[in-house]
């Protein structure tokens, strides 16, 4: 069963090229290796016949997974985001209440996670404890180093 997930337009746009990569493009590479292995006689001692096929059944789990989230994406209309509080694909503007460090993020689905852009999990520990948070609230999150607070700045589509 399918797990129910929020993707921005532009991020279910890359999941479903990504699935497209996968069947239209490896999938038909790896058979091909398959096809040469096989071709070179005794398959008990074949290495490369070995390779390819434990390659295709990591593509073959990769497809069938991203098959699985996809079926349960759902784009979340941006327009009818609630900015009283914390939601996924908020932006978020978050204070370090220990050092005073400014941080803004955007909270997406796993897939689309990329901190060094500014896009954050909403599964990440600093993600579910900012969910539902005001503006003006601190939020306690308990990382693997301890106890951070950070105070909500400001929050907006």
């Amino acid at each position: 069963m399918s797990e129910i997930s929020y993707y921005s337009e532009e991020g279910l746009k890359k999941l479903k090229e990504e699935l497209v990569h996968l069947e239209q493009v490896e999938r038909p590479r790896v058979t091909q290796e398959i096809a040469d292995a096989r071709d070179k006689g005794d398959l008990s001692e074949n290495a490369e016949y070995h390779a390819a096929k434990e390659e295709q059944s990591h593509l073959e789990f990769k497809i069938a997974k991203l098959k699985n989230v996809i079926s349960g994406a759902r784009i979340l209309d941006e327009s009818q985001l609630d900015t009283s509080k914390v939601l996924i694909h908020s932006n978020v503007v978050i204070k370090n209440t220990a050092n005073g460090m400014e941080f803004k993020y955007r909270l997406v689905a796993d897939s689309e996670t990329d901190v060094r852009n500014g896009k954050l999990s909403v599964n990440s520990p600093i993600g579910k404890g900012l969910l539902g948070k005001k503006a003006g609230e601190i939020a306690e999150i308990k990382v693997p180093n301890g106890l951070m607070k950070f105070e909500i700045v400001e929050i907006s589509r």
